[in-house]
């Protein structure tokens, strides 16, 4: 029972002691994970109102505090073993026999994730605590309706290793739990979702466009025509498409014979992402259509005019 009442004691001397900044800091306490440079730290020391305060990670890894003459290493170390050094060292230079040290995170900020490309909220956050590859995704709000069947993973190099990029097809990410794939985030690491590639329908058809190519779901000529809401009046019986041509260079055309893929005469032509998809106008029949209106529109009034005169 005494031992209660010593501990409660000790505790509210703790919390009489620490300025209003440490109360804030502790009360924001993060997960205990080893430290980086620029994370800010809740140090409270009893019986050292002087030492207790919040600080600052140096860039180079360590923090100061007053009366010390020595700077304290930090970074890589989990607050438990700050707390033994700051400890030691107070015992080191005679300022207290037997410190009771106290060290909490209050800010981390060098393990920033950031989450970019086809997503609702692209935002670079802090990995405090378990922070997997869906958090990241959930905190960015989900994916845009553009995004492709992947996303990119690129990992810091530890150690003076170079840094990696791992694919991870989202179809994986998203039905198994399997935690290869739904991978732990320590910081550092930057997530893209790139958009899906797209196959661009324009010329003759009613809304021309580019649509995105969907994993599992070929493009083909008709699909296309489908998503561009059909085709427009007079186009030819012939389309042609226009694909990139990896090995020569520049662009090849390709003619696809529209009419009898339309008419069920002819297989229907596969489509390839990035590659154009374009209807010509029947200039001609557009031609002989525009005279045949002004013709009949003439004996219309014609007529109308001659019934108005026998009147």
């Amino acid at each position: 029972m005494k031992r209660g009442w010593l501990a409660l004691a000790l505790a509210g001397a703790l919390g009489a002691q620490t300025p209003g900044p440490m109360r804030d800091a502790g009360a924001a306490n993060l997960p205990g994970q080893r430290v980086g440079p620029d994370d800010l730290l809740a140090v409270s020391v009893y019986g050292a109102p002087e030492l207790t305060r919040t600080v600052r990670v140096s860039g180079e890894g360590s923090i100061r505090l007053p009366l010390l003459t020595e700077r304290i290493p930090a970074a890589g170390k989990l607050p438990s073993e700050i707390e033994e050094a700051i400890a030691r060292l107070l015992v080191k230079e005679g300022i207290l026999v037997q410190p009771v040290v106290m060290v909490t995170v209050a800010e981390y900020a060098s393990r920033p994730v950031s989450v970019a490309g086809a997503v609702k909220r692209p935002l670079t956050f802090q990995a405090a605590g378990r922070v997997t590859l869906l958090d990241a995704l959930a905190r960015a709000e989900g994916l845009t309706e553009t995004a492709g069947p992947e996303l990119l993973v690129t990992t810091p190099g530890r150690g003076g290793e170079k840094p990696l990029t791992r694919r991870v097809l989202l179809r994986d990410l998203m039905d198994t739990s399997d935690p290869a794939v739904n991978i732990t985030l320590e910081g550092g690491e930057e997530i893209r979702v790139p958009e899906a590639r797209k196959v661009f329908v324009t010329g003759n058809v009613k809304k021309p466009g580019a649509f995105p190519v969907r994993e599992g779901n070929e493009l083909t000529v008709l699909k296309a025509l489908a998503l561009a809401e059909g085709l427009a009046p007079f186009p030819q019986k012939h389309a042609y498409v226009y694909r990139r041509d990896e090995k020569a260079g520049g662009v090849r055309e390709i003619q696809v014979p529209l009419r009898d893929i339309m008419n069920r005469k002819a297989v229907d032509f596969a489509l390839e992402p990035e590659d154009t998809l374009y209807i010509p106008e029947a200039s001609g029949r557009k031609t002989a259509s525009a005279v045949t209106e002004k013709i009949v529109g003439f004996g219309v009034a014609t007529a109308s005019g001659v019934l108005i005169w026998r009147r």
